[in-house]
């Protein structure tokens, strides 16, 4: 690397014997007096003043510019100077359309207001325990802050790989990631599941049938049609999902983009037809996958009072939750606060349910992934592992069956 210091307060010229001498400068006095000069590896030049007596500050500077380049740890002054919030929307607008809508809403709402302004190149790891500090005071529950920080980090490692950034501060020791206790899922009884069903309002009970009887998750039930239903199958075809990106709906694929089929039960089957006879498909048109995608229309099986495509969170805040309390769920001073969006109460719980009753009826771990539409069966596993039957208690059944048989047939 070609670099060298320049003093602006100085200038050579040559003076009538043809030899150079050192005179002031016409900004002699004024401004910063050195420049510390380089070449990058683009072939541009790049430069940092220093004042006045800071010729030895201007010397380092630049010996570690040198020593970056050689250890391939250069950063370009002009992309150390990117803020974390204009990296991280570049890094978002690169993200899939199943990821990019909870990234981006985690990100603006929780790192944005505190680490969004500060340039990369000055990120340090006293910055990440401070942010991490700022999230537990403001009563950021665990399991929510462990999503945040990721994304937090995954934003700092692609800048890394796309050198903004030296190294990620979220690495150093001393920054301790946020953490949650295992929390093993308690599924919902029958008893709390159909009560809730009925204090809902008559035109959305049958979306708890969809949920507790087909797994389906929340955006996919609002995603629904009537050609979904393939009763000569005994099928529900699972092809989109409503989905909220910046507060507006969409129609996209379903989660993954996993389309699937799932067993219809006779008793779903005979709730939805009830439904629809009683609430006929209502047309609605959203654009698809983005806000700017072609426009799609739909006959939904579940709209809102006026035809219109039911906003997960309004429906939540003003429907569900008031049936939680009135089925008893949760205490009703708390229908206005936030955290009882959690899944243990939300709609969620109902693929909780579902995949309790077919787990206690002996369905095999690979046919409740593919029903639930999840990515792979090592994640129903983990999930609900501890939903099995123990070795033992199959042991038991399998001899009191045999048993009874005989003592049946004596």
């Amino acid at each position: 690397m070609a670099g060298h210091i320049q003093d602006r307060w100085y200038k050579t010229e040559t003076d009538t014997n043809g030899k150079p001498r050192r005179v002031r400068a016409d900004r002699h006095g004024a401004g910063m007096r050195y420049r510390a000069r380089y070449i990058g590896p683009d072939g541009t030049e790049k430069s940092k003043s220093f004042p006045d007596r800071h010729r030895r500050e201007a010397e380092a500077w630049l010996a570690q510019v040198r020593a970056d380049m050689e250890r391939g740890q250069y950063i370009d002054p002009k992309n150390a100077r990117t803020t974390f919030q204009q990296y991280a929307e570049r890094w978002l607008a690169s993200q899939t359309i199943d990821s990019r809508d909870t990234a981006e809403r985690q990100v603006r709402l929780h790192a944005f207001p505190y680490i969004g302004s500060r340039p990369l190149g000055t990120f340090q790891p006293a910055h990440i325990r401070m942010w991490l500090r700022q999230m537990k005071d403001a009563g950021i529950p665990g399991t929510y802050a462990v999503h945040i920080y990721g994304n937090v980090r995954a934003v700092l490692s692609a800048a890394v790989d796309d050198g903004f950034l030296a190294r990620n501060p979220c690495s150093a020791k001393s920054v301790r990631p946020p953490t949650t206790e295992a929390k093993r899922i308690v599924p919902w009884l029958p008893e709390r599941v159909f009560g809730v069903r009925a204090m809902l309002p008559e035109r959305y009970q049958a979306m708890t049938d969809v949920g507790a009887g087909c797994g389906l998750r929340q955006g996919e039930i609002l995603g629904l049609t009537k050609e979904a239903i393939d009763i000569g199958a005994g099928t529900l075809h699972v092809v989109r999902q409503v989905k909220l990106i910046r507060g507006k709906p969409v129609f996209a694929p379903p989660k993954c983009d996993k389309e699937r089929n799932v067993p219809l039960p006779g008793a779903v089957t005979d709730r939805l037809h009830a439904h629809i006879g009683k609430y006929e498909p209502t047309e609605v048109t959203l654009p698809w996958k983005t806000l700017d995608g072609p426009p799609v229309t739909c006959r939904l099986i579940f709209t809102g009072e006026l035809g219109a495509v039911i906003r997960r969170g309004t429906f939540n805040d003003y429907v569900w939750k008031p049936a939680l309390a009135a089925a008893g769920v949760i205490p009703e001073r708390e229908i206005g606060e936030r955290h009882q969006a959690a899944r243990e109460y939300g709609m969620h719980a109902l693929r909780h349910f579902y995949a309790s009753v077919l787990l206690d009826a002996g369905e095999n771990i690979k046919a409740i992934s593919e029903y639930l539409g999840h990515a792979d069966p090592a994640l129903t596993l983990r999930v609900y592992a501890h939903l099995l039957p123990s070795s033992q208690d199959r042991a038991r059944r399998a001899v009191d069956t045999v048993f009874r048989d005989i003592d049946e047939n004596a």
